[in-house]
């Protein structure tokens, strides 16, 4: 089978299809995938058929893989994404990844990129997964607004993407997403090569300083200007699909799907590589 590669989106994505199994164990799939990372902030595999021992391997040789708490898998360095308790003990959790957000804003050095490859798919067609560019959004920001970004501060936390999903918690729900720190974080991430984007989304709950209601006015706008469709695709899920994705400039959301869902995603992360500064 050829190997393809399309674009997606204006902005963002692209799809690379021929390519299956053990095949993408190469050390030149690898580099091509992380250059293409880089150019696109998504790439999909579709139909890759991944195994789980090629999947950590492949992961491997794009960066260091991070093990991943309650994975429910046999293998440390794999998640099971799904809403049914009975394979994951983080299932109740996952209606909170119906908004949009980016992974590990509350730790040190947030992960640098996100694998998810499908083992099932829902039988109704539900819970596509849409991605927005927030290094595109920052980029096609006026530059007066960028200036007035530069110095804001935003607090990140648990508790904040939680809220979304139980607005009125109990105290021992509030007590159990406090164990989790915040963390404060410049609201416009700069690299060390000087690319700039967005760290928004759920977690992201109160801007520092200032009145409470203009910040959260600020982050809601910010939100609504970074998924804009210029910005954004969204990726329909088939059996064997292998998505990658920049955890540092991707807003990321899954589209509602419910808790009898046969939908079972399995993932992995790679370490991040620079701290938000």
């Amino acid at each position: 089978m050829p190997i393809t590669t399309s674009p997606i989106g204006p902005t963002t994505g692209v799809e690379i299809a021929g390519l299956r199994g053990g095949a993408l164990v190469d050390r030149g799939v690898a580099d091509e995938c992380r250059a293409a990372l880089d150019r696109y902030g998504v790439v999909i595999y579709r139909e890759a058929d991944i195994g789980d021992d090629d999947l950590v391997e492949f992961s491997r040789l794009l960066g260091e893989v991070v093990p991943l708490a309650m994975g429910g898998h046999e293998r440390p360095e794999i998640q099971r994404i799904t809403r049914d308790a009975s394979k994951s003990k983080l299932a109740a959790y996952r209606e909170a990844t119906f908004f949009w957000h980016i992974d590990g804003t509350t730790d040190t050095l947030p992960n640098k990129a996100t694998l998810l490859t499908a083992r099932q798919v829902s039988d109704d067609g539900s819970g596509d997964t849409e991605f927005a560019n927030t290094y595109a959004a920052y980029e096609a920001l006026p530059d007066e607004e960028k200036r007035e970004l530069e110095n804001v501060r935003v607090v990140h936390s648990f508790a904040a993407s939680q809220s979304l999903v139980y607005p009125d918690p109990d105290p021992r729900e509030r007590a159990a997403w406090a164990k989790v720190p915040s963390r404060e974080h410049p609201l416009v991430w700069t690299r060390g090569s000087g690319r700039k984007s967005l760290l928004i989304g759920a977690t992201a709950g109160e801007v520092v300083g200032g009145d409470p209601e203009e910040g959260r006015a600020l982050l809601d706008r910010l939100l609504s200007w970074a998924t804009r469709p210029e910005f954004t695709i969204r990726h329909r899920w088939r059996p064997g699909d292998l998505v990658i994705w920049d955890n540092t400039g991707m807003l990321h959301r899954a589209q509602p799907y419910a808790e009898t869902s046969s939908r079972l995603m399995h993932r992995t992360s790679l370490a991040g590589e620079e701290a938000v500064q």
